[in-house]
């Protein structure tokens, strides 16, 4: 039985990797990634245990309002718990250069 996750962290990096999953999981849009990252297909998975390139893959998916929306419906959230996940990451890692809009 796996151990429940409590630690927000913990928690947006998960999503960051179901959406890296989520990328490379469609060629095209793949091959759109790596070309902007300048990542190899040969260097992805150790990139993915660097918790900035996972702030890069949740920058890539957000940045597009089809992408989050099928990510997240792939996942079964919320656009904006894609939105969280960033905003925790970023903050955990000192990243003060993106704000979500906040109404």
């Amino acid at each position: 039985m796996k151990k429940p996750v409590h630690n927000p962290r913990e928690v947006a990096e998960i999503v960051a990797i179901q959406a890296l999953s989520f990328v490379a999981g469609d060629p095209e849009r793949l091959g759109l990634f790596l070309a902007e990252t300048g990542v190899g297909p040969e260097t992805l998975r150790n990139a993915a245990s660097d918790p900035n390139f996972l702030l890069s893959v949740l920058d890539f998916v957000l940045r597009d309002d089809d992408t989050v929306k099928a990510f997240a419906k792939a996942l079964e959230l919320h656009p904006t718990n894609v939105a969280a996940a960033r905003q925790v990451l970023g903050d955990a890692l000192g990243d003060r250069t993106w704000e979500r809009d906040v109404p």
